[in-house]
């Protein structure tokens, strides 16, 4: 006959301030994605940056960035001051959401759902309108990273932060 091996009973289960202690720490971590979802809305901060730079100062130095997106400058003709102003705000916005994920802040995963949110539309009414067919790849990314954000582990990371 086989002989099982025996848990002594302090061993059996960590205790319920310790379990509370691990669920607490593991959600005081931040997640991989949401170290990711920073880095990403950063350089989203840095590219409508400097394309509001360009279309503000026409022929300057930021000028030869538009042949890797001859179609967005074309869309920017004539509302360069309009369209500096538009991407200004857009580096604003992802620079705020970049800055909130990282630093675990509650209104940092809100702006990011809100910027990706807008994206979402935006790449839908490209798509629905027939403006830009190609927009439809946009529309799974958006919707995945806002359906990341809603996860359990990210809500509680972000709920631990704002309670610690």
């Amino acid at each position: 006959m086989r002989r099982m091996a025996t848990i002594p009973p302090d061993r059996a289960r960590p205790a319920p301030a310790e379990a509370a202690t691990a669920a607490s720490s593991a959600a005081s971590r931040r997640p991989a994605g949401v170290t990711a979802m920073s880095v990403f809305f950063a350089v989203g901060a840095l590219l409508a940056g400097f394309a509001a730079i360009s279309l503000a100062s026409p022929g300057g130095m930021l000028e030869p960035m538009w042949r890797l997106n001859p179609r967005a400058r074309e869309g920017f003709r004539g509302i360069e001051m309009r369209g500096a102003l538009l991407l200004a705000v857009v580096s604003l916005a992802c620079a705020g959401a970049s800055a909130g994920l990282f630093r675990g802040r509650r209104w940092g995963r809100l702006l990011a759902i809100s910027v990706l949110a807008v994206q979402l539309v935006g790449d839908g009414a490209n798509v629905v309108l027939g403006i830009d067919r190609r927009a439809a790849v946009g529309l799974p990314v958006a919707l995945g990273l806002i359906g990341y954000l809603f996860t359990r582990r990210v809500r509680a990371y972000f709920a631990a932060k704002a309670s610690g």
